[in-house]
């Protein structure tokens, strides 16, 4: 009887680097290549232990996917990686304008420094649009997006509206691909400039946290109810979007996010109905960040990164019920790191590169013209910090400001490859941390991992998407949401 052939020893294959992480039933690994596999315990022993017989399912499809260094298809995979990094080839394409610290609500968890309505000096003038527009396309990035932000930026409408015009003058010449963007309560909307926004296909964001009272009481309006306000203009934009849509054209509508305070977790089912009784097709699920007005009261409104985990989870496994009974419902955290997780990732979120996006992806102009990291940095820099200040679009060239020592810093601290927690995660193919978060919570741009709390709540999303992708109903979903996904 022929004896059987020999066991040839993963160990002598010379297994590449690997992340690992035990998930319930079994072990995730990871590899720089952005790819995964799920083993189970006797697997992930053989695997760990040299002992997967060559040519085996097991080994075929690890060596598929990176994990045999001896048999690693070098070039795809350098090409595959270069594509999914493209973005650090790339420079900033979003620009941030903050035309108005100025603001007519009185939003609990407020991050933006706003101030009341009255003092105009705070408003950024047109001479200072003008030249952050100018600023803006320095960049020699061929996507441009101009995002208008405040305070509530509908307060400065004159300078919005010369600056969206002003904008689209100057693309004549330098043919970028343009896109504007609104961050806005909707309160000030009209006709009339709901139909200067929707004819110039600039996307809208608004604020949702959920039904009525829990909205209002997240957001208050001095005057009267703001979620009454915030729906209806949900409701009209998304009929002139579909109005004004030309044939070919891909499909635009008004989006919203909800930032999850104290009094938001026991609702995470009501606030997931209320996002799909609108229609609307994402909702992104925001924990709250530490900044601005948020950070004085984070006794009432703050929690525990595992407060947050189970709020999301709840939420997500709603919105996956949603969809198994046919409604398009998507959340945005999930599709961006779905995105990395599965092989789609195009790198345009910010917060979840490595570096980060700030000052090499993205530049925040404030009011008066000094220009920061990013919007996290100028929120900071109004509470008198200005550490993420790069300069002054007056005073400074374009190369002077993304080679600012603030700059370097950022992307130096963000490279998840200079953490030595960060390196050994399982989760670093598809992670980011945030230098302005970490100096705001532990006072180093760096950042402490084993007791951040961004990382913790990051950890956690993984760990439940991680979870869901091995369910084959749940995958199909969210191979959906990524297969008519629109940035």
């Amino acid at each position: 009887m022929a004896k059987p052939a020999p066991i040839k020893p993963a160990a002598l294959l010379k297994l590449p680097a690997f992340g690992c992480r035990r998930l319930k039933d079994n072990f995730l690994l990871t590899n720089d290549w952005g790819f995964h596999d799920f083993l189970s315990p006797e697997e992930f022993s053989s695997f760990t232990k040299g002992a997967i017989p060559v040519d085996s399912r097991l080994w075929l499809r690890l060596r598929q996917k990176g994990f045999i260094r001896d048999h690693l298809e070098f070039e795809d995979l350098a090409r595959s990686w270069k594509e999914k990094h493209s973005f650090l080839w790339e420079a900033p394409s979003l620009h941030i304008l903050v035309l108005t610290l100025r603001c007519n609500q009185a939003c609990s968890y407020c991050q933006s420094a706003s101030v009341k309505t009255d003092p105009r000096r705070y408003d950024m003038t047109w001479r200072t649009a003008r030249a952050a527009i100018d600023m803006a396309f320095c960049s020699p990035s061929p996507d441009l997006s101009i995002e208008f932000q405040g305070g509530e930026p509908l307060l400065n409408w004159p300078v919005l509206k010369r600056a969206v015009e002003y904008g689209l003058a100057k693309n004549r010449g330098a043919g970028k691909n343009l896109r504007f963007a609104l961050v806005s309560n909707f309160s000030l909307l009209d006709r009339e400039k709901a139909d200067f926004l929707v004819a110039r296909r600039a996307s809208l964001c608004t604020s949702l946290d959920g039904p009525g009272p829990i909205h209002d009481l997240n957001r208050a309006c001095p005057s009267n109810g703001s979620h009454g306000l915030s729906v209806g203009w949900i409701k009209e934009l998304t009929r002139l979007y579909k109005q004004r849509r030309k044939p070919g054209e891909p499909a635009c509508r008004p989006s919203a996010l909800a930032t999850i305070t104290a009094r938001t977790l026991p609702h995470a089912q009501d606030v997931v109905d209320e996002y799909a009784r609108l229609g609307l097709r994402s909702i992104f699920l925001r924990p709250l960040s530490p900044f601005g007005r948020a950070r004085r009261v984070w006794r009432e409104i703050g929690y525990e990164p595992a407060q947050f985990l189970s709020f999301y989870s709840q939420a997500l496994d709603r919105i996956l019920e949603h969809n198994r009974r046919g409604k398009r419902l998507s959340e945005k955290t999930a599709e961006i790191l779905l995105s990395k997780i599965l092989g789609q990732d195009n790198g345009r979120y910010m917060d979840m590169r490595s570096p980060c996006g700030a000052a090499i992806g993205q530049l925040a102009y404030n009011h008066d013209g000094d220009v920061y990291t990013c919007d996290e940095g100028r929120m900071l820099a109004c509470a008198g910090d200005k550490i993420f200040r790069l300069g002054n679009v007056f005073s400074d060239s374009y190369r002077n400001l993304v080679c600012a020592t603030g700059a370097k810093a950022c992307a130096w601290s963000s490279n998840l490859e200079c953490h030595p927690l960060c390196l050994r995660c399982a989760y670093r193919p598809y992670c980011g941390t945030c230098p302005v978060y970490n100096y705001q919570t532990q006072g180093s741009i760096w950042g402490v991992m084993p007791s951040n709390g961004r990382c913790a709540i990051y950890k956690g999303v993984f760990d439940i998407l991680f979870e869901r992708i091995q369910r084959p109903g749940d995958l199909e979903i969210f191979k959906n949401w990524l297969a008519d996904r629109r940035w």
